[in-house]
């Protein structure tokens, strides 16, 4: 029987997590993998290593996390915003490797076929702490100022053509319902999105004005309403399985190495969801 592995935010341009994609390895030559996002921020770095990856798998489905839509000084792809996520798609496809522009693939070995899902969704600046709901989107971004937390997509991550980041998200958004709801009745789910689709997992986070960049409310019902039975994510670097309404809930992060390296069980590159 093959297994369905995950992992997320590998982050291989900080010293010490390179070393960890050698890990990431499967039991049988049949078994798949999913990549849910911030490999890392360069493109070069971020194909080298889906292509390892799917060297090893028989198949590998990556989302984009904010990383990799970000547009550095030190990349020699200078491409901002939907460009940029096209390039990353194109090269994804030159080296076998799914992404959110592709059809869905079908996970056969469970009780019920399972679509495999990848969703490419960003955020909309929904998820306000009590003090700044109802508030302006300018009072929330001062509120987390003050509490100093930016989140440096401010600064790298260009919504090009849109006009701002949470129009990408809407757009992205449409896209996704419009192809979750075709999916076949009888057919359960594996949701996969970088960001969280649900709020709950935001609960421990140190600084709760993060969440702002860390979701949005519209995908709030989503794991039920497209009948998920896992919905796999990364971003918060908080490794761990939650329930909400009878689904299973799968951070896959490895995080930085100033993380992990302050765990008790220490670096997890990648985990078996299935």
């Amino acid at each position: 029987m093959p297994s369905l592995f995950a992992t997320s935010d590998l982050h291989v341009t900080h010293r010490g997590n390179a070393p960890l994609v050698d890990d990431i390895r499967p039991g049988t030559d049949r078994d798949w993998l999913i990549v849910a996002g911030d490999v890392g921020e360069r493109v070069d770095a971020v194909i080298d290593t889906l292509a390892r990856l799917r060297e090893r798998f028989a198949e590998v489905i990556w989302v984009p996390g904010n990383h990799e839509l970000w547009t550095t000084p030190k990349d020699p792809v200078q491409a901002r915003g939907q460009e940029r996520y096209a390039e990353l798609v194109r090269r994804c496809h030159a080296i076998g490797v799914r992404t959110p522009e592709d059809e869905f693939p079908v996970w056969e070995h469970a009780g019920r076929p399972l679509t495999i899902a990848p969703l490419f969704l960003l955020y909309d600046y929904s998820w306000r702490t009590p003090s700044a709901s109802g508030r302006s989107l300018g009072e929330a971004l001062e509120q987390a100022r003050d509490a100093g937390v930016v989140c440096t997509d401010e600064f790298f991550l260009h919504p090009e053509p849109h006009g701002s980041r949470a129009d990408w998200c809407a757009e992205r958004l449409k896209v996704s319902e419009e192809r979750l709801s075709a999916v076949p009745e009888g057919h359960g789910t594996i949701l996969v999105s970088h960001w969280p689709l649900h709020r709950h997992p935001t609960e421990p986070l140190r600084y709760p004005e993060f969440a702002l960049w860390c979701g949005t409310e519209a995908t709030a019902d989503w794991h039920v309403r497209f009948r998920a039975e896992i919905a796999v994510y990364g971003h918060l670097h908080i490794p761990r399985t939650t329930y909400r309404d009878g689904v299973r809930f799968e951070e896959v992060s490895l995080g930085y190495p100033r993380e992990w390296r302050g765990r008790a069980r220490g670096a997890v590159p990648f985990r078996r969801i299935l």
